[in-house]
């Protein structure tokens, strides 16, 4: 059996791209028998003005805190989406991070915490790293998605490219919701 191959996606709360990229990627975790590590970054550190500093500095901190995977990054990430995107909030507000971060089953103390780790500098220096790795795999807007196969790193921009990922790692594509039947004409 072969070992799991490693991708890791780049992304901002505030890029809708990102989210339809990172609801496949999260979809595809299993069936293609891959490590899925999320890379909360931020896209104005790419593309200026996008106003999502604080939030992805709050998904940072969830991350930094979370051992042993990103569930609660997944779960914050995605609630993040849900409010900026489906809701039209605000997300960069302390009140609605925490809203958010409590829809996302974290409890109130856990996001006190987070919310003063979030402006720290450890975080801040995290998220500036994070975001210069993606600059450093060449990244010019989100999602991101670095696939290492083999020792190497192959660089996939937006979230139409799941058909070409998935024939460079050597996994069948199909369509953005394994696992349902395909539509019969």
């Amino acid at each position: 059996m072969s070992s799991k191959k490693v991708i890791e996606l780049f992304y901002d709360v505030v890029s809708p791209y990102s989210w339809l990229g990172f609801e496949v990627m999260c979809r595809y975790r299993n069936v293609w028998n891959i490590e899925l590590k999320l890379r909360p970054a931020f896209l104005g550190g790419i593309m200026q003005g996008s106003g999502s500093l604080s939030a992805m500095r709050f998904v940072a901190a969830v991350q930094e805190r979370e051992k042993g995977g990103d569930q609660q990054v997944e779960q914050v990430s995605r609630e993040l989406w849900r409010r900026i995107w489906s809701q039209d909030k605000d997300i960069t507000e302390p009140a609605s991070l925490s809203e958010a971060a409590m829809k996302a089953g974290l409890s109130a103390s856990e996001t006190e915490e987070l919310l003063k780790l979030s402006t720290s500098k450890e975080i801040k220096d995290k998220l500036k790293s994070t975001t210069q790795e993606a600059l450093d795999h060449g990244a010019f807007g989100f999602p991101l998605v670095v696939c290492h196969v083999n020792g190497k790193a192959e660089m996939f921009f937006g979230s139409d490219r799941f058909e070409l990922m998935a024939h460079c790692i050597g996994e069948q594509w199909v369509g953005p919701q394994p696992g349902k039947s395909a539509a019969k004409l």
